[in-house]
C-alpha cells in the first residue's frame, strides 16, 4: 500500500520560505511535486530521480530546490522568494514516469503517479 504524507505548508509573506515534506513508505525511481491552484490546471513543479537528477518548471527555478533523503524515503521542495502566484495546493507523487539522460530529467509525466493528500501553501503580498 502507498503512502505519501506531505507536510510543511502553511502561509507567508512574499518573499519568505517553506519548506515542504513528503514521507513516503517506499523510495520510487522518479519522484516529485506538483501543485494546482483554483481554477488553473495541476502543473508539475519539480521532479527528482533516485540517482539525483532534477528537473524544474521555469516559474520555480532558482527558488525552489527539490531533495530527497533516500535513508529516510523523504522528498523535499525547498521553496525560497515565494510570491503569491505560488499560492496552491502542492501534492507530492510518486512513481512518475521520467526520462533521465546525462544527469538530467528531461521530461516527467504523472500518468500513473501515486499522490499524497497534499498541503496548502498560501502567499500573501
Amino acid at each position: 500500500q502507498v503512502h505519501l504524507v506531505e507536510s510543511g505548508g502553511g502561509s507567508v509573506q512574499a518573499g519568505g520560505s517553506l519548506r515542504l515534506s513528503c514521507a513516503a513508505s517506499k523510495r520510487w525511481y522518479c519522484m516529485g511535486w506538483f501543485r494546482q491552484a483554483p481554477g488553473k490546471e495541476r502543473e508539475g513543479v519539480a521532479a527528482m530521480a533516485i540517482d539525483g537528477s532534477t528537473r524544474y518548471a521555469d516559474s520555480v527555478k532558482g527558488r525552489f530546490t527539490i531533495s530527497q533523503d533516500n535513508a529516510k524515503n523523504t522528498l523535499y521542495l525547498q521553496m525560497n522568494s515565494l510570491s503569491p502566484e505560488d499560492t496552491a495546493m502542492y501534492y507530492c507523487a510518486a512513481d512518475l514516469r521520467c526520462t533521465v539522460a546525462r544527469g538530467t530529467i528531461w521530461s516527467f509525466s504523472a500518468d500513473l503517479a501515486n499522490w499524497g493528500q497534499g498541503t496548502q501553501v498560501t502567499v500573501s503580498s
